[in-house]
């Protein structure tokens, strides 16, 4: 099965935590690297990122990773191609709290 490709990706903060959205990728030398960090997202709101915005090259795989303050960070399992300006978006809804949280993956709009 090809891997996907999607353009932002967005979070729908439903956590008792704040967090941060991240990205893990892998760099032209094929070694993974973490890209920087959104500002703090909070319980209840949504936030769409583009992954370019935060230092993912254009074309490279990548994970979206939830930084949790005070708690467990939470790394996605479903790899995407990041293509800037692709309409595609990868809708992520995270959980729980911070010791016991989910990152799951709502499906592609």
């Amino acid at each position: 099965m090809a891997i996907q490709t999607v353009g932002k990706f967005k979070l729908n903060q439903e956590g008792g935590y704040v967090c941060r959205t991240e990205f893990v990728y892998v760099d032209p030398n094929g070694q993974l690297k973490h890209s920087s960090q959104t500002d703090n997202e909070l319980l209840g709101q949504s936030y769409t990122t583009d992954p370019g915005s935060l230092g993912v090259p254009d074309g490279s795989m990548l994970w979206m990773k939830i930084w949790v303050m005070a708690g467990y960070d939470n790394q996605a399992s479903q790899a995407f191609i990041y293509q800037s300006g692709n309409s595609a978006v990868a809708e992520y809804t995270s959980s729980g709290t911070t010791l016991a949280n989910h990152l799951s993956l709502d499906g592609v709009n």
